[in-house]
């Protein structure tokens, strides 16, 4: 041993099982009867099976809800008004976001969207009947908040239209409101129950 160089020794020692002796098999994998799946317990909780404590598990509900909603929406019966009468041609525009979260074990959704309609109508306008297209645009709305909604009427025949038959169009445009919300909270109820 020389001098001057200390022996470097651990203070920390552990035990090593000698895996070829002493040891138990290694389990041998078999497959699963149908009679051994019935015998397990489901888990009682909401989402995926691997989330069976029910912490968080998010899932995007996006392209459905822009289909459904358009086909809600498309589905509005055509309104009568005094001087003519419009229906919801199509949806142009449906942008927006919506989810499933499942946190400790609750299912809750949720969803912000945008939407302009694109509506065409025929109104008595200075004694003939004339062919109006105009846009119905929906601002930002979310998950609860229908009560709020509001609608904003766009026209394409504005120059050709004097002011009182503009005001008048618009006001009727705006009856469309109530069947759009009476759509908007059937799509709540039905992405409630997903």
């Amino acid at each position: 041993m020389e001098t001057g160089v200390a022996e470097n020794k651990s203070s920390y020692t552990y035990w090593v099982r000698d895996v070829t002796k002493d040891a138990a098999p290694l389990p041998v994998p078999r497959q699963l009867s149908a009679d051994d799946l019935s015998k397990q317990t489901q888990p009682n909780s909401l989402g995926s099976v691997w989330n069976s404590a029910g912490t968080w598990e998010e899932k995007n509900l996006s392209s459905w809800a822009s289909n459904r909603m358009k086909e809600l929406l498309a589905a509005v019966c055509s309104l009568e008004f005094s001087s003519g009468k419009a229906e919801i041609a199509e949806v142009t525009k449906c942008v927006g976001d919506a989810f499933l979260v499942t946190v400790r074990n609750k299912k809750r959704v949720g969803y912000t969207y945008e939407l302009t309609l694109k509506v065409k109508g025929e109104w008595m306008v200075q004694d003939e009947k004339k062919n109006i297209k105009a846009y119905i645009d929906v601002p930002e709305f979310t998950f609860g908040e229908l009560d709020d909604l509001q609608i904003e009427v766009r026209l394409n025949e504005e120059k050709s239209l004097v002011q009182q038959d503009k005001l008048r169009i618009i006001q009727d445009l705006r009856l469309f409101l109530q069947p759009i919300r009476e759509k908007l909270v059937q799509f709540e109820q039905e992405l409630k129950d997903r």
